[in-house]
Parts: structure tokens; C-alpha cells; sequence
């Protein structure tokens, strides 16, 4: 094969004006699309500190904020924006489908929709929902990438696909602070594989988004740094429990979010169907009964109990992990619009935080949390590389590379012998929706 003459291939790339307009666009939206992630989670911040303000002016109050709250986004959900529910990641991944043409997109991911999941979201969080801000990003950076569409010049080498992969994965990238996850995020779970031609330009994209981030934030990791010395082979035994508790744990967790999330012929599936708003309220209720038995340690994402675990404090309520499942799952049940990414980081580091204190080590627990994490949110998620990535990026010692890796690839194992992918599954759910509203013309004005 023949190497270019350098001055020929210069003058013919820069010839292509078509080529250098699309680069300009995606990448002024890539950090609009990461802007948008940052304004999102400081309104996610400031409406949690808003809840938790609530509460300690009456600590009996989430008993009817909550169900009043839960109940009052189900019905401005289905009302106004229904293709806004749940994580966003299904969406994204519908909207990825052969099935769905440019007319129909809109039905999972625009403009308005991110509009809509921004308000949605933290408002679940101002009722003290046990929700996450990470899997809405996704969808919210990816209704702001696709939007570019409309600028680009004719026959322009980047495509629709390429902008809602894109723009899902800056939305990882600009959550976490994390670009390498949303890169590998982009890989494994929306798209398998990147175009060669735009592959630079995608990945060029993803990291802008995620300097979004690390302009507003500062380049800190997402819960803090855990600081690893040595590993010795007293790690082994509880290292593997971790795992395999996670892999169980998380892995039941994922089918029934799934059972739940899609329904069924049971009682409760019906009553959620025919009331949906009144089922909403029975399951905020819950959620407030479940967050005061745990004294508040269950309202909100679990962003603060996380953080305190790997700053090294192991002061968690009993039965933390239990309670903070259960407040997860009716959450998402109710049909709020949030995510599941902190709850499952939150409950994976309660998995490896008790695995430490049976195992006796309340001094060096932080090996044990981490990988409690990774396994956990891998087994949800079944994106092993992507919980892997997510939470080595906090690790301060690469003594912990291997054991995370191995970790959070294990637990994905173990869950896939329980249960279907989750997004793969629900995004199918969402396909649903294509004979309901045949086409949709929002993308015109969003």
C-alpha cells in the first residue's frame, strides 16, 4: 500500500469545506450537550439539598411530600412528556433501533425531552426519591446531540446514529466526570462498535463534554478518591463473597426492576395500569415509611452515605443495603423519570462495606467497597467494562486495576445466569410505543 504524499492529502481534507462544517457543529453541541449535564446536576444538587432542608424542618414531613411529589411527576409524566420516564438509557437505545426513522425518533429522544427529564428528574429528587442523575444525563446529551442534525450540511459523513452515540455517551462522560466510561459506555452498550470515518470525531466529542464537566467541577472523581496501599491474599476470600453476593444480589435486583418496570398479568401490574397516579402516591409512601426506618439514610441518590463509606466512615444504618434496595425499586416502579447508576453504587459499596466488618476489617474496608461497587453496578447494568471504568477512575493506587476488573466481570457473569440485560430489555419495552404513535413530527419543532 502506497503512503500519501503529505501536501496532497492536506490540500484534498481541507478542500472538503462539507467535512470541516459538520466537525465545528458537533463539537459546539458536544459542549452544550456537557453544559446541559452540568446545569442538571447542579438543579439534582441543589433540589436534594432542598429535600433534605424539608426534613429537618419536620421529620415526619416526606410522609406526605413524598407520596404528594411521587404521585405529581407520574401525572405531568404521562401527561406531558411520557417518552421522558424512566432512566433514559432504554430510550437512547430505542432510538438507536433500525425500527425507529427520523420522524419517529423523537419519541424517545429531542430537545424537548431533555427539557422535560432535566425539570422531571430533579423534581424526584426534591421528593426525596432513592433515584440518579446519571442515566437521565444520558438521554438529556443525547436529545441536545441530535438536535445538531438540523445543521449539518447535505451528504455530511456523520449521521444521525453517530450523533445520538455521541451525545448518550457525553452524557456518561460529563456525569461521572469520567470520559474514558463514557467512550467505553458508547461501545458496550450503545453502539458495538464506532464508524471507523467518525469514530475520531465521536470520541473527540465525548471528551469535550466530559471537559464540561471538569471545568464547572474541577478534575475531582465523582465520590471522592479511595486510597488503596498493598493488596495482601487477606483479600481474597472476602473480595470473592463481595463478588459473588453482588453478582446474586444485583442480578435479582436487575429482573425485578425488569419484571416490574415492563408488567405482567399479576395484581399489582393491573392496579399500576388502571391507576397509575394513585399507584405512584401507595409507592411514595413506601419510599417515606422506608426513609424514616433508616433515618434518611435511603431518601435521595445515596451520593453522601457513598462518599462518607469511601472517605473511610463506616456508620451505616442496619440494614442499609435491604432498605436502599427497596427504596430503588419502588422508585422506579412508581414510573418517575430517574436513573439507577448512584442507588447501585450505593448499594454495592453497603455489599462490600458489611463484607469488611464481617470479615473484621474495619480499617482496610476501602478495597472491599470498591469493588463492591463495580460488581454491584455491573450486575445491574450488565456493562462490566463500564462499571469497571466508572469506579477505577476513583481508585488511588493501581494495585486495585486488576481486582476491579475481575470484579465487577465475575459479577456480570453470575447476573447473566439470572437475568436479561436490563437496558437491551427495556429499550425493546419501548419499541412498544412505535404502534401506539405511529409518527410524531416533535423533531420539527424540538
Amino acid at each position: 500500500m502506497q503512503q500519501p504524499d503529505f501536501v496532497t492529502a492536506l490540500r484534498r481534507d481541507l478542500a472538503d469545506w462539507r467535512q470541516w462544517v459538520g466537525r465545528v457543529v458537533v463539537l459546539a453541541y458536544a459542549a452544550g450537550a456537557g453544559l446541559a449535564v452540568v446545569a442538571f446536576t447542579w438543579l439534582s444538587e441543589q433540589a436534594l439539598g432542598g429535600f433534605f432542608a424539608l426534613r429537618s424542618w419536620s421529620p415526619w414531613l416526606p410522609l406526605v411530600w413524598v407520596p404528594a411529589c411521587t404521585a405529581s411527576l407520574v401525572w405531568l409524566t404521562r401527561r406531558f412528556a411520557p417518552g421522558a420516564s424512566g432512566s433514559g438509557i432504554p430510550q437512547v437505545m430505542a432510538a438507536l433501533s433500525p425500527m425507529v426513522d427520523r420522524e419517529r425518533c423523537s419519541l424517545f429522544v429531542s430537545l424537548r425531552l431533555s427539557m422535560a427529564k432535566i425539570l422531571l428528574t430533579a423534581g424526584g429528587l426534591l421528593g426525596g426519591l432513592a433515584i440518579g442523575r446519571e442515566g437521565p444525563s444520558v438521554q438529556i446529551a443525547a436529545g441536545v446531540m441530535q438536535h445538531a442534525g438540523r445543521w449539518l450540511p447535505e451528504r455530511s459523513a456523520i449521521n444521525h446514529h453517530g450523533l445520538l452515540v455521541a451525545g448518550g455517551a457525553a452524557g456518561i462522560a460529563a456525569a461521572f466526570n469520567a470520559p474514558l466510561a463514557g467512550v467505553m459506555f458508547a461501545i458496550e452498550e450503545l453502539s458495538r462498535k464506532l464508524e471507523e470515518r467518525n469514530s475520531g470525531l465521536i470520541v473527540a466529542a465525548i471528551v469535550l463534554a466530559g471537559l464540561m464537566a471538569v471545568s464547572a467541577y474541577g478534575n475531582a472523581s465523582y465520590f471522592g478518591e479511595i486510597h488503596v496501599g498493598l493488596l495482601s491474599w487477606h483479600y481474597l476470600l472476602p473480595g470473592l463473597l463481595v463478588v459473588l453476593g453482588c453478582g446474586l444480589t444485583g442480578g435479582l435486583f436487575s429482573r425485578l426492576l425488569h419484571t416490574s418496570m415492563v408488567g405482567g398479568q399479576d395484581y399489582f401490574s393491573r392496579l399500576k395500569h388502571r391507576h397509575p397516579i394513585r399507584f405512584a402516591a401507595a409507592c411514595g409512601l413506601v419510599v417515606a415509611v422506608v426513609g424514616l426506618v433508616s433515618d434518611g439514610a435511603t431518601f435521595g441518590s445515596g451520593y453522601g452515605y457513598t462518599r462518607r463509606l469511601v472517605e473511610g466512615h463506616m456508620d451505616m444504618p442496619m440494614l442499609y443495603v435491604t432498605l436502599r434496595l427497596v427504596a430503588t425499586w419502588l422508585a422506579v416502579w412508581s414510573g418517575v423519570p430517574g436513573g439507577i447508576f448512584a442507588p447501585s453504587l450505593a448499594i454495592g459499596a453497603g455489599i462490600g462495606n458489611d463484607m469488611a466488618l464481617l470479615a473484621g476489617m474495619h480499617e482496610g474496608s476501602a478495597p472491599l467497597i470498591a469493588i463492591g461497587m463495580a460488581a454491584f453496578l455491573a450486575a445491574v447494568t450488565q456493562a462490566p467494562l463500564t462499571a469497571f471504568i466508572i469506579v477505577m477512575e476513583m481508585v488511588d493506587g493501581h494495585a486495585m486495576v486488576l481486582s476491579l476488573m475481575t470484579g465487577a466481570l465475575g459479577a456480570n457473569l453470575i447476573s447473566r445466569w439470572i437475568s436479561v440485560p436490563l437496558y437491551s430489555a427495556l429499550a425493546q419495552a419501548q419499541l412498544c410505543r412505535l404502534d401506539a404513535a405511529p409518527v410524531q413530527r416533535e423533531s420539527a419543532a424540538a
